[in-house]
């Protein structure tokens, strides 16, 4: 079919089934015009508002909105005031889409060589509708959009009891993982209690002289347990926080400190691993208020993930800044980086940007969500960049930085009146 040339009119066809759409795209095309689709009533009507289309042919039956509910969300939008709205209806149809706002009406079945020219008409301002109505024709568009608004009601309350249902059940959902969680927590943790204890006796030589080789046997028993210990203490930290029953002290503390407390912690860790660890940290108090018992978690959480994305021989870069309303503790490091889609979603519980088994890094994606909800305690944030943003001389090097704020608070914070 030879096309013709082309006219200056843009068409959206909303319509769900996939062979009609394809007709009519063949048929207005080939005559000049220039059409887009939408499959569902809620995309139909993002295009109807961000595209603005001359005109809209409508089917009225639709999966998620009717024709008619459609009509009605664009027709109250001030950007699609001048869109001529045509609905593809039955005869039994018309009156109801021309009494929610429809502009006209093409029958069904679509005559095809009739298509092209009543699609340019409406474009072009014609409506055969009658602007001049009798009191009785009022009166039944009145009826009409009357009994419309109550199928929208009806629509509306079932989608609301559906969502209720989803809420029940997510919140159900919610409740079993976190009694699973916290039983699970316990019952590693009952048999972990004799283990360090008996470790620390035999590290201790109480129960008799060890021998080199059985010192070094016991030292690596007891550096298991305790990487098991501290995954229990996580998931324990991380459940309590989720159900607002971790208690906070809060009291004085000095940020750069705790800090310095934090590197210390993970020194080792990055000495084991050939990994360089350095630190420019201002020897002037950061005077703070809050848990900083919690807060030197969430710092260790964020230095151990970068030593564990290191390889040998990398380096980590620890920092402290004040402004004059918050403290940030800001972390670089050399490893291989954050996809940019990753880095919001590397704070979530249990996220591994590589979940499968046979993942280089190891981990149980719960430290930075720990963290994350231990800053948020605090009133503060915590966040990813990679490559760093701001690098400073000499950073260059640093393929990510994650950092977390905490509010300045030099006191406790007065009760509510």
């Amino acid at each position: 079919m030879m096309r013709r040339k082309k006219e200056d009119i843009r068409v959206l066809h909303i319509e769900n089934n996939a062979d009609n759409r394809r007709l009519v795209h063949e048929i207005l095309v080939n005559n000049g015009f220039e059409v887009d689709e939408a499959a569902s009533g809620m995309e139909g009507i993002r295009k109807a508002l961000n595209a603005k289309p001359d005109v809209i042919l409508l089917d009225l039956n639709l999966p998620d909105l009717d024709g008619y509910e459609v009509t009605l969300k664009i027709r109250g939008d001030a950007r699609a005031k001048d869109v001529a709205i045509v609905a593809l209806a039955s005869e039994g149809e018309s009156k109801m889409a021309q009494a929610v706002g429809c502009d006209g009406v093409i029958l069904k079945p679509i005559e095809i060589a009739k298509l092209s020219q009543q699609v340019r008409s409406f474009a072009h301002g014609a409506r055969p509708r009658v602007n001049v109505q009798s009191q009785t024709s009022r009166d039944d568009d009145s009826g009409l959009l009357l009994l419309q608004g109550h199928k929208l009601a009806d629509r509306l309350q079932v989608k609301i009891q559906e969502l209720e249902q989803a809420n029940r059940a997510l919140l159900e959902s919610e409740k079993v993982r976190t009694d699973f969680y916290r039983n699970l927590s316990h019952e590693l943790s009952t048999p972990l209690t004799p283990a360090v204890g008996y470790l620390n006796m035999l590290l201790g030589e109480d129960l008799g002289e060890l021998t080199p080789l059985q010192r070094k046997a016991v030292e690596s028993i007891g550096r298991g347990v305790n990487r098991v210990r501290a995954l229990v203490e996580n998931l324990l930290d991380v459940t309590a926080l989720s159900t607002g029953n971790m208690t906070f002290f809060n009291r004085e503390y000095d940020f750069n400190l705790q800090a310095r407390e934090a590197i210390k912690l993970c020194d080792e860790q990055c000495r084991d691993r050939g990994i360089r660890m350095d630190a420019s940290i201002p020897q002037t108090g950061f005077k703070g208020y809050g848990d900083s018992d919690k807060l030197r978690r969430a710092m260790v959480q964020l230095l151990e993930n970068a030593a564990k994305f290191c390889r040998a021989e990398g380096r980590v870069h620890v920092c402290t800044r004040r402004t004059a309303d918050r403290f940030m503790f800001l972390v670089y490091d050399s490893g291989a980086g954050i996809p940019e889609n990753e880095l919001r979603a590397i704070f979530k519980t249990f996220y591994q940007i590589d979940g499968s088994p046979t993942r280089e890094h190891g981990g149980t994606g719960l430290g930075l969500a720990l963290a994350r909800k231990i800053v948020e305690r605090f009133g503060g944030e915590i966040w990813a960049e990679s490559p760093p943003e701001s690098q400073t001389v000499g950073f260059d090097w640093a393929r990510t930085m994650v950092g977390l704020w905490v509010p300045v608070k030099v006191q406790a914070e007065s009760p509510p009146a």
